[in-house]
């Protein structure tokens, strides 16, 4: 052993004490990080106290309103026609990913243009031409126009193509995201195109459909609210019946506020759980 060798040796503490001194970790200063989040808070507790304290608000209004019969009624068809709409827009969606996913050049073509069109076209314009049908064809199978489309059937068409063209996207990018190679596995081992589908496509694919799935069933639930633009007595609109009559617009709007707010807390709650269920066995569950 050489001479330097020998002398680090002895320099070297023996006990665990000085071991420790010289290993002591200093955690790290975050300055930037804590001022920033001191910044953070003490703004949002302005801005919380100045919405409770404001009394432009009339907080007590709010109150008066918010399970009136008008609301709830308003509240009721607004969570009906989210349901119905998300319903019938995801069946027209996969429907059209079949077709988008299929051999068939026809079926291909039709899939691609219903979704070039109705992506291309703003739902406000959709539900107006909806509304105006009757000046296009006034009657249709021997029925008057008007009489066959009322504005709740005028919404639900309308936002149901609407929805269709972007759930038909959903559903095709969730199927893509399943390895070729487990359908040829699938193919291989005998099993149906049903089997195949039920049992090794639609579960893999369910992971990378819920999560934009659960993002339009939101914007849909917000997205009900310009229904009231052809006098469907949504949330919204029965909020403006309200105040058209007390002209108390704050208040009424946010009663309608606070009732979407609280709707979409609960959906992105359940959304939150029905991506835990599908994300089982993956690494990036949580």
């Amino acid at each position: 052993m050489s001479s330097d060798t020998l002398a680090q040796t002895a320099a070297a503490p023996d006990s665990p004490e000085h071991a420790d001194d010289s290993l002591r970790i200093v955690p790290r200063r975050r300055l930037g990080q804590w001022t920033a989040a001191v910044l953070v808070l003490a703004l949002l507790a302005l801005a919380v106290n100045s919405v409770v304290r404001n009394e432009a608000f009339q907080w007590d209004v709010v109150a008066d309103y918010f399970t009136s019969d008008a609301v709830l009624r308003g509240l009721w068809l607004t969570l009906w026609l989210t349901a119905v709409v998300m319903a019938l827009g995801f069946a027209l969606g996969t429907l059209l990913a079949a077709f988008r996913l299929s051999a068939n050049p026809v079926l291909r073509s039709v899939s691609w243009g219903y979704v070039w069109l109705f992506r291309s076209i703003p739902i406000l314009v959709q539900l107006l031409l909806w509304f105006n049908i009757g000046a296009l064809y006034p009657r249709i199978l021997g029925v008057k126009t008007v009489d066959l489309f009322g504005p709740v059937t005028v919404a639900i068409i309308g936002l149901t193509l609407h929805e269709a063209a972007y759930a038909a996207e959903v559903v095709r990018g969730g199927i893509l995201s399943v390895d070729r190679g487990q359908i040829e596995a699938a193919q291989a081992l005998g099993l149906s195109r049903w089997r195949r589908w039920w049992r090794i496509v639609l579960p893999q694919a369910m992971r990378s459909i819920v999560p934009p799935a659960g993002n339009m069933l939101i914007g849909t639930l917000k997205g009900t609210s310009i229904v009231s633009v052809i006098a469907v007595q949504d949330l919204l609109y029965s909020a403006q019946l309200v105040y058209h009559r007390t002209y108390q617009v704050i208040p009424l709007l946010m009663v309608a506020t606070v009732w979407y707010t609280i709707v979409t807390s609960v959906l992105s709650l359940g959304q939150h759980y029905v991506e835990k269920h599908y994300a089982r066995g993956s690494e990036r569950t949580r």
